[in-house]
């Protein structure tokens, strides 16, 4: 409840107000929408967000702001940014060629006309006025080849292999045989690695699900590098052994490399659009399963997808563990009896 003292504060605000001329009141009223400018309010639920946000994803949404956005409409009072402005706004993006960034920065401005409206500053959300309005995105998931596919695409990497970067190389090779996301394999430091006892664990915290603000999943991951991989570390200790991180950048040795090297090297083999760094994923999903007959559950725990609120900390932990370790050493014999041209298949694990 209000004081005595907030009650006497706010009578003698409105004494005051009544006293203002009809020209002192136009003013204070056009200060007042041009503190809620787009960019302002955007700033501010942007600030209202952070807690809740990885650091990258912060950083990522406010310069796409900054860059994309702002420039247009910035300046403009929230309340004039109706839905024709944004649709030209959005399909500014779209001439670029960036039709998911259109339809990814049409949900953000949406959020921000939300939090404009529930705080007071805005009336209408324009954004769902747009449906139908924008040209559809790509569907699907990330760009990917199949088990049937794999092996013209370890035929392309043979070609180029040879005039590759070393590290660059062995980042290849190892996304092809431990598919973890390439974050979490670009940002790994030695010291997560013991090269003697050949063990290799990523820290919950690293990983996606360990990133989460909230209900972040407390679960290490067991990367299970099959002999080849660890004579790759070897060699890649010859480079970056003295580093912080395995794959380091080349002009800040103290900072972690980007996963430009494998995106470069997938485009020199022609499979620009038909693969991505994320593609390494599926390909291996589609192949433990269909190929070598692993159950589903097994294969995921490797993808470390979410699966506590299913299978619960513990199952992944333990009963998995050992099966996973022969799943990985089997998928790499797969690759190199594919890139050899006698390809072995068959029922190892215990198919669903």
């Amino acid at each position: 409840m209000p004081g005595k003292q907030d009650l006497l504060r706010a009578t003698k605000l409105m004494q005051e107000l009544t006293l203002l001329k009809p020209s002192a009141l136009k003013m204070l009223n056009q200060a007042s929408v041009n503190a809620n400018t787009f960019e302002a309010v955007a700033r501010e639920w942007h600030a209202n967000k952070i807690e809740s946000w990885e650091t990258r994803t912060a950083e990522n949404v406010l310069n796409r702001l900054e860059k994309a956005i702002f420039p247009l409409i910035g300046k403009m009072p929230i309340t004039d940014v109706k839905a024709p402005i944004m649709l030209d706004v959005l399909r500014q993006i779209e001439k670029r060629g960036a039709l998911d960034m259109a339809k990814r920065q049409s949900q953000v401005c949406g959020q921000i006309f939300r939090y404009a409206i529930a705080s007071g500053k805005a009336g209408i959300d324009p954004i769902p006025s747009l449906r139908g309005a924008l040209k559809p995105g790509a569907k699907g998931h990330h760009a990917a080849i199949t088990a049937d596919g794999l092996p013209e695409f370890i035929r392309a990497f043979e070609q180029i292999e040879g005039r590759m970067y070393p590290p660059t190389r062995i980042m290849f090779g190892l996304m092809m045989l431990i598919f973890v996301r390439t974050s979490e394999l670009t940002t790994t430091e030695w010291k997560e690695i013991d090269l003697e006892k050949e063990y290799w664990i990523i820290p919950w915290q690293r990983m996606k699900m360990g990133k989460k603000k909230l209900n972040p999943r407390k679960v290490d991951h067991h990367v299970f590098l099959p002999s080849r991989g660890w004579a790759m570390l070897r060699e890649l200790h010859q480079y970056t052994g003295n580093n912080r991180y395995l794959f380091h950048n080349l002009r800040d040795h103290q900072k972690p490399a980007t996963n430009f090297g494998i995106l470069a090297a997938i485009k020199r083999m022609g499979y620009s659009g038909a693969m991505t760094g994320h593609g390494f994923r599926s390909l291996a999903m589609g192949v433990i399963k269909e190929r070598l007959g692993y159950r589903h559950e097994v294969v995921d725990r490797q993808l470390s997808h979410a699966s506590g609120d299913t299978y619960g900390e513990a199952y992944d932990r333990a009963l998995f563990l050992d099966e996973r370790k022969v799943m990985m050493q089997q998928y790499a014999d797969y690759l190199g009896s594919v890139a050899s041209g006698k390809v072995i298949a068959g029922k190892f694990g215990k198919a669903a």
